[in-house]
């Protein structure tokens, strides 16, 4: 078995998982390069690991680069990506910067593993949000043909990194000692027992939407190849450490039962179905946070519309949605003699 040297870029809370990620998988790493804004060492699982300083010459002769940008982070690839790929890396990126780009693949393995083949030395992992919903409509999609969807998103402080999970954690104990709550720096309010519909900048090209809704659009199109799909979205940040949550409306251009629905997604990849609601059992992301998998459940017919089913989906932001994600591209590349 052929082994790579690999290189992360960023040892925040996405990086970190990436390291756990390889390990666990057993990824073939004869080198492991973690490169960062300045130099240090870093503990991650009981190991210390040396972060060296990010530059164009630490890429020389690394087989696959993972930059692990968190929601909305943007430069790391920008400035260092197309220059790995120079130096003969295959970029898998965690950022933003490049998913719209036509020269780039944006993969979810489960999905539209297909899209490798056409890549030039730069894939784009999808948004957090965006990978947990086309990984549950993705299968239903292919049965019955997508009409629209309308999502509504319940994100976790830790989408946004270190700093907003501090944040919430500094809030909460000041409230339960009985302190004044601090003022809020990672967020424009305070996040402990409240919720905002506001995930990242005002968007130029959808009036009146954010930038994490306008993601979910102009990315679920781009990876399931619908261009013109209708597809509408509102995200919320919420109160959770970890694992986003999705309310999906889903219309089709044929009848499909929830138990149909419920068939397909149970075969489908990467998808665990939760759906007993009389015993209270359905998808959380309190069991879904640490999982690999997407939690698919409430799955039932929509009375507002034709063919159109309801469901709820959650997943882990950090590992399905941005680490695991990457590194199972990678997988698929050297299963399919792409790396």
């Amino acid at each position: 078995m052929r082994e790579y040297t690999v290189a992360i870029v960023g040892i925040g809370m996405v990086g970190k998982e990436m390291v756990r990620v390889l390990q666990e998988r057993k990824f073939p790493v004869q080198e492991l390069r973690i490169l960062a804004r300045r130099e240090r060492d870093e503990e991650i699982d009981g190991r210390v690991y040396h972060i060296v300083p990010a530059s164009v010459e630490a890429f020389e002769g690394v087989d696959v680069a993972f930059f692990a940008g968190t929601e909305g982070a943007k430069g790391a690839s920008q400035q260092f990506g197309w220059e790995a790929v120079k130096r003969g890396a295959v970029v898998i990126d965690n950022g933003q910067d490049f998913r719209m780009d036509p020269r780039v693949p944006l993969v979810v393995p489960e999905v539209n593993p297909e899209a490798l083949r056409d890549h030039q030395g730069f894939v784009a992992n999808p948004n957090c949000s965006t990978i947990q919903m086309v990984v549950a409509l993705a299968p239903l999609h292919r049965a019955a043909k997508i009409r629209r969807v309308v999502v509504a998103s319940y994100q976790a402080v830790s989408g946004t990194g270190t700093a907003a999970v501090r944040e919430l954690e500094a809030q909460v104990r000041a409230w339960a000692e009985g302190r004044d709550f601090p003022n809020p720096e990672a967020y424009p309010h305070r996040i402990a027992f409240n919720l905002f519909p506001h995930i990242g900048s005002l968007s130029s090209e959808f009036s009146g939407y954010y930038s994490e809704e306008v993601k979910m659009i102009r990315e679920t199109r781009k990876i399931l190849g619908e261009p013109d799909m209708a597809i509408t979205a509102t995200c919320v940040r919420v109160p959770v450490f970890n694992g986003h949550a999705e309310a999906i409306s889903v219309q089709f251009e044929r009848p499909i039962s929830p138990e149909e629905a419920r068939e397909i997604l149970r075969e489908a990849p990467g998808v665990e179905v939760v759906d007993d609601p009389k015993d209270a059992l359905y998808p959380m992301p309190i069991d879904a946070s640490g999982e690999d998998l997407v939690y698919v459940g409430r799955i039932r017919k929509d009375p507002s519309a034709e063919n159109a089913l309801d469901l709820f989906v959650v997943a882990d932001n950090i590992r399905k949605g941005a680490a695991l994600n990457a590194v199972q591209i990678a997988e698929k590349m050297r299963e399919m003699g792409l790396l």
